[in-house]
């Protein structure tokens, strides 16, 4: 199917403790700072086109400032801001040049739970680089995952206003329906919608190079204290490798590799019963999932609710 939105570009945070947010992006986790304006962070993954997969931003409250796709043209950027414009979703502005790096042409919105939404078009394209054996760093920024007390709502409200199709769900007998994987392209998910008790960012996937650079990163965190609160196992629903770690103001982040993609044509979407260790594990290497690991993952209410970012 043809759809406006092509990728997932990066996601944005605003933090507290800056300085401290910065050093952990750009020294352990492995992430390039690319530019800083007064109290703004660009980090770029090294294997990656995308000017920045991460951006910091100086803030008294901690918060997800926003979600940025991609989309194929100008042309299909108008189109959709059009498109949502009629069906009532409320835009913070109107499609126009953006002022990041790399520039390009873009415009805001507010998703169903009052999240910031970006889409933009001609994006200059980084100079990047592929990544050697053993070089275990980030190569690109491979997913988020949005906390959202309405599930199905949200799901539905991303696949009607944005294309996005369903690829899996999680459920349990107890729970019901958990997680939803969405798609935006062949890769199995970009967004996934988890249950949760607030909007808030549940976690942000990084892709790896291969298995031994995934599990070279995982121990370079482990020796470095950074809490690992999941892993290292392998998921049933994406196929993927995970290791979850809490950066310093408790978001959680991910590590992981070789994330199924799908033949689009011929896919049907399973519901997978995540009570049964091996949907949540594949390989059994990881500490089981309990309330502990999803109240952590659960994060803090999002400040930015219907809020747009000053930047």
């Amino acid at each position: 199917m043809t759809r406006l939105i092509t990728h997932l570009r990066h996601v944005d945070l605003a933090v507290p403790d800056y300085d401290r947010q910065r050093e952990f992006y750009a020294g352990v986790w492995g992430l390039t700072e690319v530019a800083t304006d007064s109290g703004l962070s660009f980090l770029a993954a090294e294997g990656s086109p995308e000017q920045y997969v991460v951006r910091l931003r100086r803030a008294d409250d901690k918060r997800l400032d926003l979600v940025a796709f991609g989309a194929d043209s100008p042309a299909e950027v108008d189109a959709l801001a059009e498109r949502l414009g009629r069906a009532g979703v409320r835009l913070i502005s109107q499609p126009g040049a953006v002022d990041t790096p790399g520039g390009g042409y873009g415009f805001r919105f507010f998703d169903i739970d009052g999240r910031t939404i970006e889409v933009s078009a001609d994006v200059a394209v980084r100079g990047h680089r592929r990544l050697e054996a053993k070089e275990a760093v980030p190569v690109r920024l491979s997913h988020v995952v949005l906390n959202s007390p309405d599930l199905d709502a949200t799901r539905r409200w991303y696949e009607r206003h944005l294309d996005f199709a369903l690829s899996d769900t999680l459920s349990s007998p107890r729970m019901g329906e958990v997680m939803h994987f969405m798609r935006c392209n062949p890769q199995h998910h970009s967004v996934a919608l988890a249950k949760g008790p607030h909007t808030s960012l549940h976690h942000i996937s990084f892709e790896m190079r291969g298995l031994d650079e995934y599990m070279y990163g995982t121990g370079r965190l482990l020796r470095a204290g950074v809490r690992m609160i999941w892993g290292p196992g392998r998921h049933l629903a994406g196929d993927n490798t995970f290791s979850y770690f809490l950066d310093p103001h408790g978001n959680t982040v991910e590590y992981t590799t070789e994330l199924e993609l799908l033949d689009e044509d011929t896919w049907h979407p399973s519901v997978h019963d995540f009570s049964r260790p091996e949907v949540t594990d594949q390989w059994g290497t990881a500490n089981p999932m309990n309330e502990l690991v999803a109240r952590e993952s659960f994060n803090d209410p999002d400040r930015g609710v219907f809020v747009a970012p000053p930047v």
